[in-house]
């Protein structure tokens, strides 16, 4: 599969084959959606906590004589019958990271790169070099492209410039191309990947 080279003046230089291996995968849901889930497992902070008997302040007299009273017998103002008790089997700080198969995370990757390929959405750029690190540059120049919603994945490292002036554009991220993941690349309509970026990732799946 060939696809042009672009650049940022949107002038053609080129064209480049793209691997079959690794953008002619067949895409399957249950593989993605397992990657996915991974990812946001990854990224929750875990800090969610509630109080358990031993952290509750208070007194640990018996709240009042366990006969005579015709009520039902009390050991704690803290147990969690009562009110401002503990919470039993509640949430604590933890983390949600579990591990996955590197085979399952390389097909992902090969997926999701293949699904975009598919939908002739993907971009290949000769540098993600920019002279000026102004907004209003950058944004003229993504309107002449035609990206709405982009992913930008450089090289080992991300332009300067080019990183300060989409740093306000929510729907336009830039990665290096050890940072390339499913979950972003399925968040953004278009993939936008340089030529250095193309061969970093053909040798790591390779």
């Amino acid at each position: 599969m060939k696809v042009k080279v672009t650049t940022f003046d949107s002038k053609e230089s080129g064209e480049v084959s793209l691997n079959k291996d690794i953008f002619g995968v067949t895409p399957r849901a249950d593989i993605l959606h397992r990657v996915v889930e991974w990812q946001r497992a990854k990224r929750r902070a875990g800090t969610h906590k509630t109080k358990g008997i031993s952290e509750i302040m208070g007194t640990t007299k018996k709240p009042f004589a366990q006969k005579g009273t015709g009520r039902a017998r009390q050991g704690s103002l803290r147990s969690p019958q009562m009110r401002g008790g503990a919470v039993i089997f509640g949430p604590v700080v933890r983390s949600h990271e579990y591990s996955l198969p590197k085979k399952i995370k390389a097909l992902g990757l090969k997926m999701a790169l293949s699904s975009k390929a598919q939908e002739n959405n993907i971009v290949i750029l000769k540098d993600a070099v920019l002279k000026s690190a102004k907004t209003k540059d950058f944004t003229k120049a993504v309107e002449k492209l035609g990206w709405k919603s982009a992913l930008i994945i450089d090289g080992d490292a991300v332009d300067a410039n080019l990183k300060k002036a989409t740093s306000n554009l929510h729907k336009i991220n830039v990665l290096p191309t050890i940072g390339a993941n499913v979950l972003d690349i399925l968040k953004h309509d278009t993939l936008v990947l340089t030529q250095s970026a193309l061969e970093k990732l053909e040798e790591r799946l390779a």
